[in-house]
């Protein structure tokens, strides 16, 4: 059989590999930046690694004083670590409101995706991407320069949905052993319907069958392969062995679970073992009832979105 049209890997109505190395991707859609007529929100491009071609998309909300400083979030975008982008209209929508709503500067992160870059590829460039944000703190004139006169360093916070979740904790963990220009803090990570996993089920896991729960492990396989599986530490933060949260670049998480969300009770669980941990910061939980993952970027103005949105932004604004 022809390699271009033999498959290799497959989730139905998302993404196809065939054994040449081509990748089908069915869920693939971009918006350009713009300034957002809903919410006077203004959007830019800046490719922040030429070699690589990684670049982020920043939001500037409709500002009331020309200097004016904002708190800034590094957001990651969800998509299994294998679709979705900085310029997907789901992920552009949201960091739209989020940014008019709160009233930040934000940063999303295009990160390259598996199965073309494998993870921890997409990790590394989410570090990248967070270092290049901080280092505006000392300005410059090649520095980009809604950061320099808008962002404010001392209020630095990473905000993560499903595999972005999972990538913002890991980022956080990274960065925890990383010297910062003078005056950044990091003050707070946010992870929406985080994307993890572990060899032992837990909670709502224990009633996937066989077939779906060997779903779970090759798509893991298939992000990150070459790994040690589900128990990984980038899949399992707490699996024996794993790197201690103890020096987690912040002090503050919010952890959001929907309630109908396969995910859910992963979430709980990180949130309960964080607490346990020798992490020595604050720890919240907020349960969106009735709604299952991802509701908030796909049902943007739903009453649980609208919730869940102000308990972001007092996260924020703590």
């Amino acid at each position: 059989m022809d390699p271009d049209q033999e498959i290799l890997f497959e989730m139905p109505h998302v993404i196809r590999q065939y054994k040449s190395g081509r990748v089908e991707r069915f869920f693939t859609q971009d918006v350009p930046a713009s300034t957002d007529p809903a919410t006077n929100v203004t959007s830019k491009d800046v490719i922040i690694n030429q070699s690589t071609g990684l670049w982020v998309r920043i939001y500037l909300p409709n500002l009331t004083q020309p200097n004016q400083k904002l708190p800034i979030v590094v957001y990651y975008h969800g998509g299994a670590f294998m679709i979705g982008s900085a310029s997907d209209p789901f992920s552009h929508s949201y960091m739209n409101k989020l940014t008019s709503d709160a009233k930040i500067i934000a940063v999303s992160v295009n990160y390259r995706l598996a199965p073309e870059f494998p993870f921890p590829i997409g990790y590394d460039d989410s570090l990248e991407a967070l270092k290049w944000v901080t280092s505006h703190a000392n300005g410059g004139s090649d520095s980009e320069p809604w950061l320099v006169q808008h962002g404010d360093f001392s209020r630095v916070f990473l905000i993560g949905c499903s595999a972005g979740a999972n990538i913002a904790h890991t980022v956080a963990l990274r960065a925890g052993s990383e010297t910062f220009p003078a005056g950044v803090i990091i003050k707070g990570m946010v992870l929406i319907h985080a994307y993890f996993a572990g060899k032992e089920r837990i909670g709502s896991e224990l009633k996937l069958s066989p077939a779906e729960r060997a779903i779970t492990e090759q798509i893991w396989d298939f992000v990150c392969p070459g790994t040690t599986g589900l128990d990984d530490p980038l899949s399992n933060p707490f699996a024996e062995g794993a790197p201690s949260v103890k020096d987690l670049a912040c002090k503050r998480v919010l952890v959001s679970v929907a309630e109908l969300d396969p995910l859910r009770d992963r979430g709980v669980w990180y949130y309960e073992k964080l607490k346990e941990s020798e992490w020595e910061g604050e720890a919240e939980l907020h349960e969106s009832e009735g709604e299952t993952h991802a509701f908030h970027v796909f049902k943007l103005g739903s009453e649980k979105g609208a919730e869940l949105q102000k308990r972001t932004i007092e996260f924020l604004n703590k």
